[in-house]
């Protein structure tokens, strides 16, 4: 029992470095380090949207999935937004209208929240849309 002292210190030092991480977060969530992301939605969108914002921040995902299985499998194009109106069940077409800049409102919250959606595999952004619009036209004038 000579090196009970050396036991003792390892043990609390041990403990110390398995509840770093956990007082580490804890101190940072306390003393709001990482705060709170800051994304403008344009005014333009206003009661157009499909859902309110607290919906779609919580649930967006869910939402496309839902419109990409009822456009594909049924066929069902077409939704209402809460006022009544009639909506296209389209990311490109109904949600970029509005929320086009997808620089600043689709990456910079996927980026804070280190998520990497696979939307972009299949859909073009505007950006995107315009250059191979005018891509198109250059090489058609091309041709002779």
């Amino acid at each position: 029992m000579h090196d009970s002292g050396k036991i003792i210190l390892g043990l609390i030092i041990f403990l110390l470095l398995v509840t770093l991480p956990f007082s580490y977060n804890r101190l940072i969530a306390k003393n709001g380090v990482k705060g709170e992301l800051k994304v403008e939605i344009l005014p333009s969108a206003g009661d157009k949207c499909v859902r309110d914002k607290a919906y779609m921040r919580a649930n967006h995902m869910d939402l496309l999935n839902t419109w990409r299985d009822e456009v594909v499998r049924q066929g069902e194009r077409f939704t209402e937004n809460p006022k009544g109106e009639k909506m296209e069940k389209s990311l490109t077409n109904s949600c970029l209208d509005c929320h086009s800049n997808k620089e600043e409102f689709c990456d910079k919250c996927h980026n804070y929240m280190a998520v990497d959606p696979y939307c972009w595999d299949c859909h073009l952004t505007p950006k995107d849309i315009e250059s191979v619009s005018t891509g198109l036209a250059q090489s058609t004038t091309n041709v002779k």
